[in-house]
Parts: structure tokens; sequence; C-alpha cells
């Protein structure tokens, strides 16, 4: 089983901008492996947000796209997300997750095997 620890979560005030780091380690992990950021509201689905999959080209979710960046640090074993012009919507558990080989759709959760424990976002009007 692959170990995803993530950090980086806080609060932030509307406009502001948080940086989310996942890093990997164990199990079946490699550099190849896809990994993408889910996130999960109070009383809400959870939704996927950002990935890089096997194809390594990013997906985003369309809520997210042009304030977001993914990118992976395969020396480092670590996905990042850089989240810019924040919104209270915006606001959720922010989950990393690991697959062996994800093709598209990317951001669909059943797809992928390991998860991490979540760093809270929170923002703030």
């Amino acid at each position: 089983q692959v170990q995803l620890v993530e950090s980086g979560g806080g609060s932030v005030q509307a406009g502001g901008s948080l940086r989310l780091s996942c890093t990997a380690s164990g199990g079946t992990y490699s550099s190849s492996s896809s990994m993408a950021w889910f996130r999960q509201a109070p009383g809400k689905e959870r939704e996927g947000v950002a990935g890089i999959g096997s194809a390594r080209l990013p997906a985003y979710a369309e809520a997210v796209k042009g304030r977001f960046t993914i990118s992976k640090d395969n020396a480092k074993s670590t996905l990042h997300l850089q989240m810019n012009s924040l919104k209270p919507e915006d606001s959720a558990m922010y989950y990393c997750a690991a697959g062996a080989s994800v093709w598209w759709p990317i951001l669909d959760a059943k797809k992928y095997n390991d998860w991490g424990q979540g760093t809270q976002v929170t923002v703030s009007s």
C-alpha cells in the first residue's frame, strides 16, 4: 500500500493562495504512478480537482481551471497543487490519491487505490 501524506492546507481569505503538497512512499508507488487531488465539503460528494494520469497530461475540474495548477516532482515523489484566487466554495478537505495506471477520465475516484488522510482548506469571504 502506498502511503500518502498531504500538507499545506490552512485558512485564507478569498483571493488568496495556498500550495498543497502530497508525498508518496512505499507500496507500488513509482514515478509513473498517476496522482490526483480530490476534495469533499461537508454534505457534498467527493469531487475531482486536478490530476496527472498515465498520459502525463494534467486534467482539471472546470471549477478550478485557470486558478489551480498541478505539478509532480518525480525526484521527490511529491505532488503539488498551487491554488490561486481562492473562493469560499473551494473550502473543503483535500485528499491526495494515487493509482498505478489511470487513463482518461482522470478525475474518477474509483480509479485510485491509495488515499491520504486529507488536509483542510478554508476560504473566508
